[in-house]
């Protein structure tokens, strides 16, 4: 069974109502960016940024999986399909994907301060102080914050590299480490890049630009995909 690879990030959540960073324009929902997605603004006031995630937690739960997170579920009829996405949603997952690798973290999960292997599903819950991990410490919202490691970028690297096709979906690939997975497709395999701007970039070799949005043009490409 031949593996799809698929690259996405926050164009694919936008299209079912989740704001982006960069859509932002340094606020997001009323707050600096700094303060509540790096280390220091957790030191500086870590109820503000638990407050921030509680109600960025509440405004996904009601949205919804939209036609690309739907469609890009349905290749898994024919191929072997791993996401990776940048999101910190869970979108791909209530659209069907089953193989889904998260470099920035999850919204509905909780980690412990003191020991970062300690995470938890928070279901429908959300994080508040006081509530603290198995070794008494402080929970905080399991999202890779600026200025910290991406752990599962070392998952990633070795499934980019085994790949037969890849795709990218709503993403410029302009955040490392992210940015730098391309660098390990294979030399062969073809790269679908769909995203209404596209970046000049981007890697000429086997490269497929789609500049539609995620909605309109994954549909597209996943029939095509799995006419093939």
């Amino acid at each position: 069974m031949k593996k799809i690879v698929v690259l996405t990030g926050a164009g694919v959540s936008a299209e079912s109502g989740i704001p982006t960073f960069r859509d932002a324009g340094g606020l997001w929902e009323g707050y600096k960016i700094e303060d509540v997605a790096s280390p220091i603004g957790w030191n500086k006031d870590f109820k503000m940024v638990l407050n921030f995630y509680n109600l960025r937690r509440a405004g996904i739960r009601n949205v919804e999986p939209n036609e690309a997170h739907i469609h890009l579920a349905k290749l898994e009829g024919k191929y072997q399909v791993t996401i990776i996405t940048q999101n910190i949603d869970d979108l791909h997952e209530r659209g069907g994907s089953s193989e889904v690798i998260h470099l920035h973290g999850e919204i509905f999960k909780a980690r412990s301060t003191k020991d970062s292997n300690l995470i938890y599903n928070l279901g429908d819950a959300d994080i508040f102080p006081g509530d603290l991990c198995e070794k008494g410490s402080q929970l905080r919202p399991h999202i890779v914050w600026f200025g910290e490691e991406v752990p599962m970028i070392s998952k990633a690297i070795p499934i980019v590299s085994d790949a037969d096709i890849i795709m990218v979906v709503g993403t410029s690939m302009l955040v490392y480490p992210a940015a730098g997975l391309l660098n390990y497709a294979p030399m062969n395999v073809p790269i679908y890049f769909v995203d209404p701007n596209i970046p000049d970039h981007l890697p000429k070799r086997n490269l497929i630009c789609i500049a539609d949005k995620a909605s309109i043009a994954v549909p597209m490409l996943v029939k095509k995909l799995m006419e093939n």
